[in-house]
């Protein structure tokens, strides 16, 4: 069988169908997920092992499928005919290869366009900081850090370097320099990749994800020196994202890292996407503003306060996952019923609606 030939026929299909992933699993059909949602391509033929592999090979190469054979997975983006990026997952099941692809838009839409609010815009324009963009696997942060990233590209003469495993969105140098560095293909791993960008006059940074407390520590370093500093955790809100960050460090630093955090930290940015009543999907979101009150409540360890801050400091700016899903439903978007299941609090969303 080409594997190379069904391969690009079930690229095809992903972009017909406007899926945002692919599965390929032995014993099931190929997976689409649209809008949320897996469905089967049920008129395709069960994978077999061969199947899975093959395709696996085709996607890395035969030198590199070696590799991941002894690793048993690997990452990495695969770009087909310049019309479509993926970012790819392979790895091992019950003995037998599967693969996850996640598109990834070409174009890098704007803030606008993605449905997230116009204050983004203000962390654009930071000289120095630490912005973070939080939320799950596959709920659009690297999406809304690429908007974001691209916003200075096109206004700001800035160097930018981004550090990502694997590089997702690419971007086009406009008015500022942007460089790109994989993890794996042009750098080691991320902690010698952030350690270089102070020797790479950088005056904006992307950290496509903080995994540990070394790259934490480097890139809170990094704002406070005057850069600013732009990363994603897997967190579901702001006071969690501060206890996750002060809690991946050794007890004796943790002090240290509260205070660094305190100084350093602009914003962060909670997101979920939400199935949308019209088709698709449309994000929901928390936004934590930096001011004296969360700094104060982060050097005092008391990150349990801050959704109190949020709640009222609505008019300036910051935004209560809570209250965004609320005039989701008050505009039509979403149903009650979808606020309720991917709310972090039903209870208090049922008070604000009223019910």
């Amino acid at each position: 069988m080409d594997y190379g030939k069904f391969l690009e026929e079930l690229i095809t299909t992903v972009a017909k169908e406007n899926a945002s992933d692919l599965h390929l699993n032995v014993g099931r059909h190929p997976t689409l997920r649209i809008s949320g949602q897996l469905i089967p391509l049920a008129k395709i033929p069960i994978l077999t092992p061969e199947a899975t592999a093959g395709i696996a090979e085709s996607l890395i190469g035969k030198e590199l499928f070696e590799e991941f054979s002894k690793k048993r997975e690997r990452d990495f983006s695969y770009a087909f005919k310049d019309s479509v990026r993926f970012r790819v997952n392979t790895y091992f099941q019950k003995g037998f290869v599967g693969i996850a692809m996640r598109v990834i838009p070409v174009k890098i839409k704007t803030l606008s366009e993605l449905y997230l609010p116009s204050i983004l815009l203000d962390f654009t324009k930071k000289e120095q900081g630490f912005f973070i963009a939080v939320g799950p696997t596959g709920h659009g942060k690297s999406t809304t850090l690429a908007a974001m990233i691209d916003v200075i590209n096109h206004t700001r003469n800035e160097q930018i370097i981004t550090v990502e495993d694997p590089i997702e969105y690419i971007f086009t140098s406009d008015r500022s320099m942007v460089s790109q560095r994989e993890v794996g293909s042009d750098t080691a791993d991320f902690p010698i990749a952030l350690r270089s960008m102070f020797r790479q006059d950088m005056d904006v940074a992307m950290i496509g994800e903080m995994r540990d407390h070394e790259t934490i520590a480097t890139a809170v370093t990094a704002a406070e020196t005057g850069h600013l500093i732009f990363s994603s955790l897997h967190t579901n809100n702001a006071a969690q994202t501060i206890d996750r960050i002060i809690d991946s460090f050794p007890g004796a630093q943790q002090g240290q890292i509260r205070s660094q955090l305190a100084n350093t930290l602009i914003g962060v940015f909670s997101q979920r996407l939400i199935p949308r009543i019209s088709g698709g999907l449309i994000p929901a979101y928390e936004l934590l503003i930096s001011n004296p009150a969360v700094r104060n409540l982060i050097r005092e360890n008391k990150a349990h306060e801050l959704d109190l801050v949020i709640e009222t400091n609505s008019e300036n700016g910051m935004v209560s996952f809570n209250r965004s899903l609320i005039d989701l439903v008050r505009r039509g978007e979403i149903t009650m019923e979808n606020a309720l299941t991917f709310s972090l609090n039903p209870q208090e969303l049922r008070i604000l609606a009223g019910r």
